[in-house]
């Protein structure tokens, strides 16, 4: 028991024995400021500082952004502009991929590359061959879903509104007929012989697509209507509209002339076009 109390003695003496720091100037020797300490309060200021050190970089990493530079941290707010930026990069590859398809339909229009069908002859022949007593020609059930498909799909077809509405196009120009629109020669448009420096007007609304040169064809505008429609007009002198200005039906957007090299005069090159596919202007438009 009185050993006990002596070690105890001891450690306490130990604890409380004060120490005393003192700072002197090297040189002069001269006192420039001391303080006594001890064990005990050692520890208690090492831990108190331990704790503040501890609750302050707590609060730094809970409540400031410094948090989001930890390894593995993941904040909500991160997540949410995670997955914000997922469906925006998956809607930007949409756009582009619908843009490639649009440019593509324009390539078309501008180098009149249009893909032909070959059929079977020969299939031909031995179809006229059956006899129609022969074949049973009562609507099967697909046969009756296709039919309404395109019933509907025909409803909104832009040529049929066209039609149906009694919607006439402006004749761009007033002239003769030089060369008609001819798809087995790949000629899909119509050649109108007019006096040179005559207007060349919009065939309805809609927004310039192209305004530019092009070797073959010289100035070129194409114009986007609704319903997918575009109508494109060539070897002109000069254009008066630019890319992305609006038109409107009738309005004059440039001058009858003989550029490119493919052209033996001054005329109009016009073209009419449906989503992608070439249409004789002839049908809609009254050029004489």
């Amino acid at each position: 028991m009185a050993n006990k109390e002596k070690r105890t003695k001891k450690i306490r003496k130990k604890l409380l024995h004060k120490y005393r720091l003192v700072v002197l100037n090297e040189d002069t020797f001269e006192e420039r400021f001391s303080f006594k300490l001890n064990r005990l309060n050692v520890f208690v200021f090492s831990t108190i500082f331990a704790f503040l050190l501890i609750a302050v970089t707590t609060l730094i990493i809970a409540f400031t952004p410094l948090r989001e530079y930890i390894p593995g941290y993941s904040s909500t707010s991160l997540k949410q502009k995670a997955t914000y930026l997922t469906f925006k990069t998956d809607s930007l590859q949409q756009e582009l991929l619908i843009n490639e398809q649009y440019l593509a339909s324009i390539r078309k229009v501008l180098t009149g590359d249009v893909k032909t069908v070959d059929f079977n002859k020969d299939s031909i022949i031995e179809a006229a061959k059956i006899e129609a007593g022969d074949v049973d020609l009562s609507p099967s059930k697909e046969d009756s879903l296709l039919r309404e498909k395109v019933a509907r799909e025909d409803k909104y077809n832009p040529l049929t509104d066209t039609e149906e509405l009694n919607v006439v196009l402006f004749a761009p120009v007033k002239g003769t007929i030089s060369q008609k629109y001819d798809a087995e020669e790949k000629h899909y448009a119509v050649d109108i012989v007019t006096v040179k420096d005559a207007p060349v007007k919009a065939v309805a609304d809609g927004t310039v697509i192209f305004a530019g040169w092009t070797p073959d064809t010289g100035y070129v505008m194409i114009i986007e209507h609704p319903n997918n429609i575009l109508s494109a007009y060539k070897h002109n002198a000069a254009l008066n509209k630019e890319q992305g200005e609006l038109v409107s039906a009738g309005e004059v957007v440039a001058i009858v002339g003989n550029t490119g090299e493919l052209t033996t005069g001054p005329h109009l090159h016009f073209e009419l076009w449906s989503d992608g596919h070439p249409i004789d202007p002839t049908n809609f438009i009254d050029f004489e």
